[in-house]
């Protein structure tokens, strides 16, 4: 890629309101929201479906400032090329609205509020691991691999993977097999919903060098890594239910009904791997995905839950049994 000139007109806000919303739009909110739920599904699966209000929050708000702080960092390298983006160069530092310094300084005080917040009222675990969710999205993803590698967002995808562990972590104290199944859910599920962004803004990419993998190997290729991922990921979710048994019938709907549309969709656009509409409609349905494979998680771990499949279970193991009763007495 060749050196950009960075050289934005600096901006002055009008109003306190204006300030605000320009740190608000640094922080990348709309992405946040997504590492939440996955947080919360990792707390409610540890605690069985009893999870503490004021432990929920302060885990989910120092999750939002580890999160907005990485975010904002990642902003700060990139507003480089994110001046040469159209998509990206009204963000508020190519845009010149908020001075690099100042946003440098936001972002690490962001990281020691979320830091002191989860080691005062979770614990540590959960508190170093938010950090380790930082280090890896800026140091491994955003400086090392995003500009130099095919690979960038398959491994650094392991930073937007860490949510979960930390909600399990604010939980439980430790980490298991089972949060460690949660990590490798949303690790797997990452490439096949970025690399569908990133068939749609190819030409940005191209433009400013970034060696995303549609841009490297082309389309049909892309395509095919999200087919294979899509089906990997289907298995990797079920391992919840067999052999972790951490939860039941419920999410194991879940995870097949919206899993069978995942890999459906992820089929057409083998097909079609030109069809950007289909990339975006897979694109789309990753996050719903997710959300909703999250929603089955938190659905199953509730206690009436519980009662409720044992009892269906019951039912059925007594229907069962009376089968041969019901045939001699046919007979």
């Amino acid at each position: 890629m060749q050196e950009t000139i960075w050289s934005p007109t600096i901006r002055h806000h009008q109003n306190i309101w204006q300030v605000i919303r320009s740190y608000y739009q640094l922080t990348k909110p709309r992405i946040i929201v997504l590492l939440l739920i996955t947080t919360a599904a990792g707390m409610w699966i540890a605690a069985e479906g009893r999870v503490k209000p004021e432990l929920l929050l302060v885990t989910l708000l120092g999750g939002t400032l580890a999160a907005a702080s990485a975010n904002a960092i990642n902003c700060l390298y990139d507003r480089d090329i994110d001046y040469l983006m159209e998509r990206t160069r009204h963000r508020p530092l190519p845009s010149g609205r908020i001075h690099p310094r100042d946003g440098l300084l936001f972002a690490l005080t962001l990281a020691i509020l979320s830091f002191g917040l989860l080691t005062l009222y979770a614990n540590l675990l959960s508190a170093c691991l938010a950090m380790t969710g930082i280090v890896v999205y800026v140091a491994v993803y955003t400086h090392w691999l995003k500009r130099h590698s095919t690979q960038n967002i398959v491994i650094g995808g392991a930073a937007g993977a860490i949510p979960p562990l930390v909600g399990w972590a604010a939980v439980t104290g430790d980490l298991s097999w089972a949060a460690w199944v949660l990590f490798a859910i949303v690790f797997v599920w990452t490439p096949p919903h970025f690399w569908a962004l990133a068939m749609m803004i190819r030409q940005d990419y191209a433009k400013v060098g970034v060696p995303m993998l549609p841009v490297v190997v082309g389309e049909v290729e892309t395509v095919r890594q999200i087919w294979i991922y899509t089906l990997l990921l289907i298995p990797v979710t079920l391992l919840l239910v067999y052999p972790l048994q951490v939860v039941g019938p419920i999410y194991l709907g879940f995870a097949l009904v919206l899993g069978w549309i995942f890999v459906q969709k992820a089929w057409s656009l083998l097909h079609q791997p030109t069809d950007l509409q289909l990339a975006r409609s897979l694109f789309k349905y990753s996050i719903f995905y997710l959300m909703l494979l999250c929603g089955g998680m938190v659905l199953d771990s509730l206690p009436v839950m519980h009662g409720l499949t044992a009892a269906i279970a019951e039912n059925l193991q007594t229907l069962v049994g009376a089968i041969p009763i019901m045939q001699e007495y046919i007979r």
